[in-house]
C-alpha cells in the first residue's frame, strides 16, 4: 500500500536577526570599581566648563566592543553582507526534500513497527490462552487415561482370576478350549 505524496521543492530563505548595539546581554554584577569618565577630544581642563559627553559609541575611544566593531565585521571589506551571504549559501546548500523523504520514511517504519509489536502481542495473548486451555485438556486427558489403567488393571485381574477358576473347576474342557483358542500375546 503505497501512496505517492509530493513534497515541496522551493526553500525559502532563513531570516537571521541582526545584532543590535544597543540590546547587550546585561552583565552580571561585580563590585564598583572606582574610575574617572573618559576623556573627550578636546575638552578643557577648566573645572567650571563641564565636558559633553556623547551617547555614540563611535565618538570615544572607550567604546570597547560597540556598533563599530559588528559593522565592520558584518560587513566585507567590499560591502558585502555576511550574515546575508552565509544565509543565502546555507539555502542552497541545504535541501529540505530528502530530509521530508527519510522522515516519512521513519515515520512509516514507525507505524509498521508499533502495528507489528500490537500484533505479536495480540498473538501473544492467543497463544497464552491456548496454551492454558491445552493445559487444562491434557490435565483432563491424564485423568481419564489414568482410570481407564485403572479400569483395565481390574478388568485384568479379574479375567485372570475367572481363568484360574474355571481352569481348575473345568481343567479338561479348559485344555481343549486353550487348544482351539490360542492366547494372544499382545497384552
Amino acid at each position: 500500500m503505497s501512496a505517492q505524496t509530493s513534497y515541496r521543492t522551493s526553500t525559502l530563505p532563513l531570516s537571521m536577526p541582526g545584532k543590535s548595539p544597543y540590546n547587550a546581554p546585561p552583565q552580571p554584577y561585580t563590585s564598583r570599581i572606582s574610575m574617572s569618565p573618559p576623556s573627550v577630544a578636546g575638552s578643557s581642563t577648566n573645572p567650571s566648563v563641564a565636558p559633553s559627553y556623547s551617547n555614540s559609541a563611535t565618538s570615544s575611544s572607550y567604546s570597547g566592543s560597540a556598533s563599530g566593531d559588528y559593522e565592520s565585521s558584518a560587513v566585507g571589506g567590499n560591502g558585502v553582507d555576511l550574515v546575508e551571504m552565509l544565509s543565502d549559501r546555507l539555502n542552497g546548500a541545504f535541501d529540505p526534500l530528502p530530509l521530508d523523504r527519510g522522515l516519512a520514511r521513519q515515520a512509516q517504519a514507525s507505524g509498521e513497527l508499533n502495528a507489528k509489536h500490537r500484533e505479536l502481542l495480540e498473538l501473544q495473548a492467543l497463544a497464552q490462552r491456548r496454551l492454558k486451555s491445552t493445559r487444562a485438556n491434557f490435565a483432563d486427558g491424564m485423568k481419564a487415561a489414568q482410570e481407564v489403567k485403572r479400569d483395565l488393571d481390574w478388568t485384568q485381574k479379574r479375567v485372570n482370576a475367572l481363568k484360574t477358576k474355571t481352569e481348575r473347576k473345568y481343567p479338561a474342557q479348559y485344555k481343549a478350549a486353550s487348544g482351539t483358542y490360542p492366547a494372544s500375546l499382545d497384552y
